[in-house]
């Protein structure tokens, strides 16, 4: 008998990535699927020991769904540098160390460019791709792939999206992904150009809903930015929206609001020390700002 979704199913995110699961949420909610993450489960990561993004994906999910009884959705992602051979590639988030400081592995992929003198004017061309793969409890699966191309701009720009978001500039695009407010970046995407893939496979029966994201989202998709945060002005963005989310709700200290903005104000203003911990501090703001 085929598999087959239906609204209310049960799907497992194949990834302790914060962010990664928080935006594949965002994808899957409004056709009435619940998302739960391998981390929540508590599910062991397993190695990641193939040698392409499909092989990767098959093999996250697969595990995912034996381990939990469900179906699973697993992404396997990344930067291919044309400069560089396709590198970083598969070691993607590799790149950023055992710390998954994409900082780290921005200037990484810097220096590996300019040492092969690829920062013509209008920067080496790079594509991000992604490959979904939905697996059974029983080990059927299918994969599904996207990718945007583009060039990568240095310094980094911006401080939305996640991994090496800031560094990269789409074609027919002005702002990187780090610049874009998230509905244009999820618009080009190529975890969304991927996922309509496996919607046109896997969803074609569910009508797709507007939906409103709860105070329960709201504060998943602060708590996937804090756990992604690499850069100063990542975290100037972030505390912009905890200032907005402070204001918007009428049960929140009144004084939070303009403390926020201040903070914002003067992280925009000053130049400071690269080795802090943002995440530690946006763990910190978030805290501080969460209500009883």
């Amino acid at each position: 008998m085929p598999h087959h979704l239906e609204v209310g199913s049960r799907l497992v995110v194949a990834s302790h990535n914060p962010g990664k699961a928080w935006e594949i949420q965002q994808l899957i909610a409004p056709y009435g699927l619940e998302a739960i993450s391998a981390a929540t489960l508590k599910l062991a990561e397993p190695e990641e020991t193939e040698t392409t993004f499909a092989g990767n994906a098959r093999l996250k999910a697969v595990a995912a769904a034996r381990a939990s009884g469900m179906p699973a959705l697993a992404d396997d992602s990344g930067l291919q540098v044309e400069v560089l051979s396709g590198a970083p590639g598969i070691y993607s988030a590799r790149w950023a160390g055992p710390r998954k400081d994409f900082s780290v592995a921005m200037q990484r992929v810097a220096d590996e460019v300019s040492m092969r003198g690829g920062w013509e004017r209008a920067g080496p061309r790079a594509n991000f791709i992604s490959v979904l793969c939905l697996a059974w409890p029983d080990g059927d699966n299918e994969v599904f792939e996207g990718k945007v191309f583009g060039h990568l701009v240095w310094p980094p720009r911006g401080g939305n999206g996640f991994g090496y978001d800031p560094m990269f500039r789409p074609d027919d695009a002005e702002q990187t992904f780090g610049e874009m407010q998230p509905e244009d970046k999820y618009a080009v995407s190529h975890r969304t150009r991927a996922f309509a893939a496996f919607k046109a496979k896997c969803l074609a029966g569910l009508s797709r809903r507007k939906t409103q994201p709860s105070r329960d989202e709201a504060l998943a998709g602060l708590q996937a930015a804090a756990a992604n945060l690499s850069t100063q002005s990542e975290l100037a963005v972030f505390v912009a929206k905890l200032a907005a989310d402070a204001a918007a709700h009428p049960d929140a200290d009144e004084s939070v609001a303009p403390m926020l903005r201040r903070i914002v104000a003067w992280l925009n203003s000053n130049e400071l020390d690269g080795e802090t911990s943002w995440r530690l501090v946006a763990k910190a703001l978030l805290e501080a700002t969460k209500r009883s």
